[in-house]
């Protein structure tokens, strides 16, 4: 896990697009960061290395099970339905119960953003892969299938061969996107371009340690 100067857990709320100072617009994506509660210190004397965990997204506690329950009630948090660990370069800074909001970040930083891709169900290998089929003539017998899988001799197909299969729902790290807005009175992040997953998707922010 790289040690992060400021990380967060939030939320895709969607895309629009901004202005510039020259006029000129280009999308963004706004991502509702925070509020993040500070639920566990790890420390290098008892755990071997030193992280902090955080809890995002409040709800009902019956929603969650007992030994999550536990956990939070001993940070004295919140019920939070959502638990991720960074390795903050500076730990000593936060303390347990701590709340961590958007103001961590600043227009300009560059972050990674981390969360699960759309899922597209089961394709083939055209639209998987990218293969660019066979002859759409009359007659072709080919079109949009993935063709040979290997040779008869070794008598098996060698691993990675590319096949039609389940296409995304898989973690994607968007890496070195710019921070261009900050909506501290709504806790809100505009990043430039796109991140993973659709509307209401989970996601790690992680702003890079210089």
């Amino acid at each position: 896990m790289a040690v992060v100067e400021y990380g967060m857990i939030g939320e895709k709320v969607g895309m629009t697009r901004i202005f510039s100072e020259n006029g000129s617009s280009f999308p963004v994506t706004v991502i509702k960061c925070g509020p993040c509660f500070v639920v566990q210190k790890k420390t290098k004397e008892k755990d071997g290395y030193e992280a902090l965990q955080l809890g995002y997204d409040q709800t009902k506690e019956k929603k969650l099970n007992k030994p999550t329950l536990g956990h939070l009630k001993k940070a004295n948090v919140p019920a939070l339905r959502e638990l991720a660990e960074f390795r903050f370069k500076e730990t000593d800074k936060y303390e347990v119960g701590q709340t961590l909001k958007v103001e961590g970040f600043k227009v300009g930083d560059r972050v990674d953003v981390s969360g699960k891709s759309k899922g597209k169900g089961f394709a083939g290998v055209v639209k998987r892969l990218g293969y660019h089929g066979g002859s759409a003539t009359h007659g072709s017998m080919f079109h949009r299938r993935p063709g040979s899988v290997g040779a008869t001799d070794p008598e098996r197909v060698f691993k990675g061969k590319g096949l039609p299969g389940r296409m995304g729902n898989e973690k994607v790290t968007v890496k070195n996107l710019e921070v261009v807005g900050i909506r501290e009175e709504r806790d809100l992040l505009l990043v430039k371009g796109s991140v993973p997953g659709s509307s209401g998707t989970t996601v790690i922010i992680r702003k890079k340690s210089s």
